[in-house]
């Protein structure tokens, strides 16, 4: 349950900054703040989605691909500031 409560807390953290950058790109598009929400969203994808599969499959493979979507993340929020 633990690790089904991380995937929910990340998603939702980077679903708010989602919503930052489309309202900062309304104001001042710049195709770094495109950029930073795609790799936001993929982070969503690959780090709440492998932990939302490794939760209801039991394989515990898939937890192996979650440190790529905390890197995208990373990469997501440095391209916003």
């Amino acid at each position: 349950m633990q690790t089904f409560k991380t995937g929910v807390e990340y998603h939702f953290y980077h679903a708010l900054g989602l919503l930052l950058i489309g309202v900062l790109s309304f104001y001042m598009p710049s195709g770094l703040l495109n950029w930073s929400a795609f790799f936001l969203g993929i982070g969503i994808v690959i780090f709440s989605g492998s932990l939302y599969l490794l939760t209801m499959t039991g394989i515990r493979w898939i937890g192996a691909i979650t440190p790529i979507g905390g890197l995208s993340f990373i990469v997501g929020w440095v391209f916003l500031f």
